[in-house]
């Protein structure tokens, strides 16, 4: 595969996991967890937009592609770290979830670093 190609699937992966997660929120979570699991959903399926955005963009060249990695990686990152302290009580998860946010805004910045050079 190509690695635009490698970068769609995974999108495509985290965007349907981030629905399935918002739907056991909206659906079958208690009040604690669904606020944890809404919250990572979101994160997780809007940096899945990003990453298909950045892919399809034919003029970001390689910038673009490293922003949709960083954006999408951090996006599953952030998510999966509040859904296991929601699903698993497990608190030092909430340790992981900033390193999700940092590489969706290192993502952010290199697109706009991409855009600047194209």
């Amino acid at each position: 595969m190509t690695p635009s190609r490698n970068l769609i699937v995974f999108a495509a992966l985290n965007g349907a996991l981030a629905v399935a997660l918002g739907a056991f929120a909206a659906h079958g979570a208690g009040p604690q967890v669904k606020t944890l699991l809404s919250t990572g959903a979101h994160y997780q399926l809007a940096h899945a937009v990003f990453a298909l955005a950045c892919t399809l963009w034919t003029g970001g060249g390689r910038w673009a592609r490293i922003a949709g990695w960083l954006g999408a990686a951090g996006g599953l990152v952030f998510s999966l770290a509040l859904a296991f302290v929601a699903l698993l009580s497990l608190p030092v998860m909430g340790a992981v979830a900033p390193i999700g946010g940092l590489l969706m805004i290192a993502g952010w910045l290199c697109l706009a670093f991409a855009a600047f050079r194209s």
